[in-house]
């Protein structure tokens, strides 16, 4: 499917900013208009020189404007709008659910009735493989696997996806659904595994691992992802879920390890914390139907993704002490504590 304009919706945050650096680097061709809230985890740093682009046009605001959502549509002639726009911290769902519920059902809601309001063309929605609940020691979600979420969070999107499929089914809009694996790599905001682990593990703070850290993962370079979004959104069948996964799974408390050894850090730094409620043991992703359907397959191995990660967030400290400005020490403070070092 050729496009002309798109609407990115979440932006400014983790995938959302890659994936807006992905479209102006490989589409010459295509204007996207960005509209981010800006909450603590999307940043204007996080889009850099892709805000000097000319073909680049973002609006601070949600995606539960109506209005405002009619408006970009209309102004810009979108062609296709890909909502990455979603509260996403499992741990701030369980203390506060509500914001969830109005950002990414609620939102997206309003994103579907406003998109099939001005007739666009394809409506792609960003989910997890968290709707999918918790896997045994074997197996792997699939596109048939039986929506089973287990906290506010991914009931949450579990919710919207159910409305992104009543839009197709009942009104015959042109929509697809992704359903993606852990995302790391550059621009995540440090509340997530990966980037909480280096940055602690810099200044030599604890590092809070949940339970007995043997909780598995699915990683996928966020670059990867980005790829599949786009060929499901040209590529993909109306109506259709991709399963999108990097074929890495990996223990949290592996994950840890290797942090530590790659920055010459010391195990005790390892902290064991309470462990979340209803968390999930293992996730793992059959992306089968995405390598077929769409052509796609991965093209960063798991040791090339994390020591590039690492070595990113070593390297820009500054985009790290602009977002995490206030809010991180705060956030910190309340979830573990003011321990300096693992006793």
């Amino acid at each position: 499917m050729d496009c002309r304009c798109i609407l990115v919706t979440g932006g400014a945050g983790f995938i959302g900013c890659n994936f807006v650096r992905f479209l102006l680097e490989t589409e010459p061709a295509l204007e996207v208009v960005n509209l981010d809230v800006l909450t603590y985890a999307g940043n204007l740093a996080s889009l850099g020189e892709c805000l000097n682009s000319p073909r680049h046009h973002f609006v601070r605001g949600s995606i539960t404007d109506a209005e405002q959502v009619r408006a970009l549509l209309q102004q810009h002639r979108v062609d296709g709008v890909i909502n990455f726009a979603a509260e996403s911290h499992v741990d701030r769902s369980i203390t506060g659910p509500l914001v969830f519920v109005e950002t990414n059902v609620k939102g997206t809601l309003t994103l579907l009735a406003e998109a099939r309001a001005a007739n666009v063309r394809r409506f792609l929605q960003v989910s997890t493989d968290e709707v999918y609940g918790s896997l045994g020691a074997t197996g792997s979600f699939t596109e048939q696997t039986p929506l089973s979420p287990n906290s506010p969070y991914s009931a949450s999107k579990a919710g919207a996806d159910h409305l992104v499929h009543a839009f197709h089914h009942t009104y015959g809009m042109d929509t697809i659904i992704t359903r993606c694996s852990n995302n790391y790599g550059p621009y995540q905001f440090p509340e997530k595994l990966i980037p909480l682990m280096i940055r602690n593990a810099r200044q030599d703070k604890p590092l809070p691992v949940y339970g007995d850290g043997m909780n598995v993962r699915d990683w996928l370079y966020v670059s990867d992802h980005c790829a599949a979004i786009w060929a499901a959104f040209r590529r993909g069948a109306a109506g259709e879920v991709y399963n999108i996964g990097g074929n890495n799974e990996k223990p949290n408390l592996e994950i840890v390890r290797l942090i530590l050894r790659h920055l010459g850090k010391p195990e005790s730094l390892i902290t064991y914390v309470k462990d979340r409620p209803g968390h999930d043991r293992r996730y793992a992703i059959d992306s089968g139907k995405a390598r077929r359907e769409l052509g796609w397959q991965p093209a960063v191995t798991f040791e090339q993704g994390i020591a590039s990660t690492i070595e990113w967030y070593v390297s820009n400290q500054a985009w790290l002490d602009q977002v995490t400005s206030g809010e991180y020490q705060a956030y910190y403070a309340k979830m573990y504590g003011n321990r300096d070092r693992a006793n």
